[in-house]
């Protein structure tokens, strides 16, 4: 066997790997839907909502529990990561790459800011004001912002199949978001705050692929994503809820009463399915690039809908539905892509 032989085998078994990352992503992914959509009825998250509407209105009310909720979802995520970074071993690895912050760490520091206070929070507040299907759903736009950035800032491989999927996606994004928008302004109860955070889940979580795609040149998937988190954590915890608090918000009274047994059971169960479809989504990008990454990982729309139907029988709008499958159809597209394109991931 000749070396050029071995060379085509061992890319197609990096793709194939690649490709299997990402497809547990989205499993994991659409499963944390699941939690998410129950933590909001769970005290004290509802009895939140409910002493904050009553002095502040609905809206603020929704948002400002919903930083709370996904503070916690990001320190539940942060002790999966750990507990994982210690099984593997890699505790010394993790201190080496934050030691490394102007090469390597600050692209995770930074793409917390775009995964925590945007992406997630964005999706927990479409979760609120919507329902888990449409936040599922409307997130699916982000692998066209995570593609576009990774071809323009490092000039990541966009092929004409890849391309074509990109475009199908955003007639899905169109359609989910269209859809609901003409629904609601005929009856004139547009929930826009909703609609923005589900924009909110499709911005911050391509850009953060893509920022995450730079650092993990350098850094070992499982501590980059770990700092991550970490850089997340210190926002909430350390910057926004105690901006909140000096506001007026009551954040540490409703914080202190999260720990009841079945919200906490609630929170760990997202911290577990979250940290591992982040895991899996890391480790997909050295081996399939940002864009398929994140494209195959899309997925997690379809997922999210099956478990948000088997679980609370709720069957989304049809633009939902119509919407969701574009973008699947345009995650296939990508997915189909031939391995030889992908030997090399990034330009000349």
């Amino acid at each position: 066997m000749d070396l050029k032989t071995l060379k085509k085998q061992e890319s197609k078994r990096k793709v194939s790997k690649g490709y299997m990352w990402a497809l547990f992503c989205a499993v994991f992914w659409g499963i944390w839907y699941l939690p998410g959509t129950v933590v909001w009825v769970l005290n004290p998250f509802d009895e939140m909502y409910g002493a904050i509407a009553e002095a502040s209105g609905d809206g603020v009310s929704l948002v400002v529990t919903a930083v709370l909720i996904t503070a916690f979802n990001a320190l539940t995520v942060m002790l999966a990561l750990m507990l994982w970074n210690g099984v593997l071993g890699k505790y010394g690895e993790l201190g080496r790459t934050l030691k490394e912050f102007h090469p390597c760490s600050k692209w995770f520091f930074l793409a917390s800011i775009f995964g925590g206070p945007i992406a997630i929070l964005g999706s927990f507040i479409a979760m609120g004001f919507i329902g888990g299907a449409f936040a599922a759903v409307a997130g699916l736009l982000y692998p066209v912002v995570g593609s576009i950035l990774a071809y323009y800032w490092y000039g990541e491989k966009i092929s004409k199949r890849a391309a074509m999927g990109i475009g199908v996606i955003i007639i899905g994004g169109v359609t989910i978001f269209g859809g609901g928008l003409l629904t609601e302004l005929s009856s004139g109860n547009v929930q826009w705050i909703g609609y923005l955070g589900g924009l909110m889940a499709a911005a911050g979580w391509g850009i953060e692929g893509a920022i995450a795609g730079k650092g993990l040149d350098i850094a070992e998937p499982d501590a980059g994503l770990t700092l991550r988190f970490l850089g997340e954590n210190i926002i909430w915890w350390v910057i926004i809820v105690p901006i909140l608090a000096l506001v007026g918000f009551p954040m540490y009274s409703f914080a202190l009463q999260a720990f009841e047994p079945l919200t906490l059971l609630v929170l760990i169960f997202a911290g577990i399915t979250f940290g591992f479809c982040y895991v899996c989504w890391y480790k997909s990008f050295p081996l399939i690039g940002v864009g398929r990454g994140q494209g195959i990982g899309n997925l997690y729309g379809f997922c999210a809908i099956i478990f948000i139907f088997l679980f609370f029988g709720d069957v989304p709008d049809w633009t939902i539905l119509v919407g969701g499958t574009l973008c699947i159809a345009g995650s296939f597209i990508m997915f189909t892509e031939d391995a030889s394109a992908l030997e090399t991931l990034r330009g000349e």
